[in-house]
């Protein structure tokens, strides 16, 4: 049965949910960092919480990762995942960007796109607004029929995301809402901003509500915001209750109390609010972002967030304590969901394997970068003959981590986060350079730069040319372990070493793989690419969702790159996201 067309406003002080007055009680939940078999369980909590409203941005590299290939099904099911929030009796914030930012791989833009030749990124240039508009219009080709004014749960749509921390070309935005309208969208349109004076000036656009996005000081920053937004109601569209990790620092948390408490003085101010993030999810296969502000920082594969529902999809101190403010300006439903008990513990002997992705070099004068590739995947090997030359081994920048052999023997390591671009190798026939692309930043002008080795290369002070570039589609390896042959010329070489065990589920559950003892690399179970690991931590487990499961036989694969020192996968009973901040 299709559901009634109802109407969704901006009136002079509040919301107007067809003509009476609407508190925006909204959650940040990400479909594309959720599997698509638990995007109900997930929108069902957030009901449960007291939440009438589910927010999602739209990644556009995950739904067309190479040019002109649009992909709207599966984990990009957009209009399924709204489905799921209209049957449960909720309704949706649509936020296509095209930028998200999001700690997300390269803030949402697609690497094609930010590797065009002169386009000028988020501003009014003429090739990225035909690719942009692009976009949307297969975007608001989903969305226009899941609006409120259709029988659909969606009442509002953002335009573009914190735009006033990036840029001021007022053309560009109307460009966007343009293309908004033009494509069918008649719910009310929203900008948002950290509420700053500048921030706020240089992210509006006439004729469309401005948000803000805070942690803190709720009072204070709505007052900003109504300066800017003298009439109309106001709302919080990120309310940061939680943080993001990086590998190498510790696990973020921030205090229920706390959080609580600034939530209970934005809503007694009237305020609307949404929660970034409801439920984090995880950055599943190679989709984490990264930070840079002098240092290079990739984001963990876990987005817990420190969120009221954590990656499980459990609720939290932090969810129960939220509900409990929201019970006091709104209903919450009298259900509340249970917390999980332990995961399955057990463990899987890992045996090495000889796999192989399907890849050919190919030859240049300088090591080309990942986007001259056109490879999207997380590692290339760059090999140069040495004819017996030794010395200090040099490029102009390595991007993002590289494995140094001569001769099949390891000689170091090159770190972009410890700022290395060169180390001493001996003399030798053949040097082989593994790089792996740790995430692409995700804010700001480093959008789009160049993975890979960028030179110039030098060996003892002279240019070293004649590369040979192997891209290494980590999806793919794991894939071809599942057949692969077991032996012990598997454990010689050079990395990748790839490893495989398999374990029997006769009703599985969520599992979490504990990877002590492993060094850097990546996790498959059942070909389902899991995300990445690292030693340097925080994070020590990575979240398998029950429904990448199989009841019977299950294949776990690793893919390393340094030595797996124990060759025993483990499953452990709950997450570990490492040390909490002192």
């Amino acid at each position: 049965m299709t559901a009634r067309a109802r109407s969704f406003a901006i009136g002079e002080t509040d919301f107007l949910l067809d003509g009476e007055p609407f508190r925006v009680l909204a959650g940040a939940l990400h479909y594309f960092r959720v599997h698509p078999g638990q995007w109900a369980d997930r929108i069902r909590k957030a009901k449960q919480m007291g939440l009438n409203t589910i927010e999602t941005y739209v990644a556009w590299n995950a739904h067309e990762p190479v040019r002109g290939e649009w992909d709207a099904t599966g984990w990009n099911d957009l209009g399924r995942f709204l489905e799921l929030v209209a049957e449960e009796g909720m309704h949706a914030i649509v936020r296509p960007g095209p930028y998200i930012c999001a700690e997300w791989h390269n803030g949402g833009l697609p690497v094609w796109l930010t590797a065009l030749e002169g386009v000028g990124l988020r501003r009014s240039e003429p090739r990225f607004l035909e690719e942009v508009t692009a976009y949307l219009e297969r975007v608001y080709e989903i969305v226009a029929a899941h609006q409120i004014d259709r029988g659909g749960p969606v009442i509002l749509v953002q335009i573009e995301n914190e735009y006033g921390a990036y840029g001021n070309d007022t053309a560009y935005l109307e460009h966007l809402v343009r293309v908004t309208k033009d494509a069918g969208i008649t719910v009310p349109l929203t900008t948002i901003d950290q509420p700053t004076d500048q921030m706020l000036r240089d992210g509006s656009v006439a004729g469309v509500h401005l948000t803000g996005s805070f942690g803190s000081r709720a009072v204070e920053r709505l007052e900003t915001l109504r300066r800017h937004q003298p009439t109309g109601p106001l709302m919080c569209a990120e309310f940061w209750d939680g943080w993001f990790d990086w590998w190498g620092n510790t696990h973020h948390t921030t205090p229920a109390a706390a959080s609580a408490a600034e939530l209970d003085a934005l809503l007694a101010s009237g305020a609307s609010v949404n929660f970034y993030m409801f439920h984090g999810g995880t950055n599943f296969g190679l989709t984490n972002g990264a930070n840079d502000k002098g240092r290079y920082l990739p984001i963990l594969t876990s987005y817990d967030y420190d969120a009221p529902l954590d990656e499980r999809g459990d609720p939290t101190e932090k969810y129960f304590a939220f509900r409990d403010v929201i019970a006091k300006y709104a209903p919450v439903p009298d259900e509340v969901p249970a917390v999980s008990g332990p995961a399955p513990a057990f463990e899987v002997a890992l045996e090495p394997v000889v796999a192989e992705a399907a890849a050919s070099g190919s030859r240049h004068e300088l090591p080309p970068t990942f986007e001259q590739l056109e490879h999207l995947s997380a590692l290339v090997a760059y090999e140069a003959d040495l004819d017996g030359t030794g010395g200090v081994l040099r490029f102009g920048e390595v991007r993002d981590h590289a494995w140094v052999s001569v001769d099949g023997v390891s000689v170091g390591t090159l770190s972009r986060t410890r700022h290395e671009d060169a180390l001493v190798v001996p003399a030798g026939r053949s040097v082989r350079v593994l790089v792996e692309e740790q995430g692409r930043v995700n804010y700001d002008v480093r959008l789009g730069e160049p993975k890979g080795l960028l030179g110039p290369v030098t060996l003892a002070g002279e240019p070293l040319t004649g590369w040979t570039a192997t891209p290494i589609d980590v999806a793919a390896l794991g894939a071809s372990a599942v057949d692969a042959a077991t032996g012990a010329s598997a454990e010689a070489g050079v990395a990748p070493f790839v490893l495989r065990g398999s374990f029997t589920l006769d009703d599985p559950a969520d599992l979490f793989l504990d990877t002590h003892g492993w060094g850097k690399g990546f996790a498959l179970v059942n070909g389902f690419l899991l995300g990445r690991y690292w030693s340097s931590g925080p994070q020590r487990t990575l979240y398998v969702p029950v429904a990448a499961l199989n009841a019977g036989e299950n294949v776990v694969v690793v893919v390393e790159l340094d030595r797996v020192a124990d060759a025993i996968a483990r499953f452990v009973a709950g997450p570990d996201l490492g040390p909490l901040e002192e």
